[in-house]
């Protein structure tokens, strides 16, 4: 039964149907946004890091300075004075020229030890950056790195030899 202290409109069973019917979607929108994954800042930054390195446009940069985490190198068992071909900087400082402004920035690499392990700051490095926001800029990515490390194995060329009959 219908109430009748409702307006005429109101009244129609189409009209209540299509009321329940948002009031079901606004609580379902509710619930999602409420109880949805948010990603993490780890997966926010590995997410900004690939997409520079696919589409990032290339450019010289220098290493202005590197920061290794004394506190964390001694607790993973490290010895106390490693030698430079196993240390691996915490965060990267680096600068970099585009169109006659320097940009400086900070990279957070400690998620990256492996690529960045006995980097060489006395050498260029290439640095990627978005075009459109040109202070947007790694070093070192997953699946990319910019950086010149230590030669740690010696690598030989091996030479083929084919003969012609």
């Amino acid at each position: 039964m219908i109430p009748s202290h409702l307006p005429p409109a109101l009244g129609e069973p189409q009209t209540l149907a299509a009321l329940g019917a948002g009031v079901v979607a606004a609580i379902s929108v509710s619930i999602y946004f409420l109880t949805r994954k948010r990603p993490t800042a780890e997966e926010i930054e590995r997410e900004r890091r690939d997409m520079l390195a696919h589409i990032g446009r290339i450019t010289d940069g220098t290493i202005m300075d590197t920061m290794i985490n004394q506190a964390a190198s001694a607790a993973s068992g490290e010895p106390e004075m490693p030698d430079a071909a196993t240390l691996a900087p915490n965060i990267i400082v680096y600068n970099y020229r585009i169109a006659g402004v320097t940009y400086e920035c900070a990279q957070d690499v400690s998620a990256l030890a492996e690529q960045v392990r006995g980097i060489r700051s006395d050498l260029p490095i290439q640095v990627r950056y978005a075009p459109h926001n040109p202070g947007n800029s790694i070093v070192v990515a997953d699946s990319w790195s910019g950086l010149r490390l230590n030669a740690t194995q010696s690598h030989t060329a091996e030479t083929h030899t084919d003969s012609v009959a």
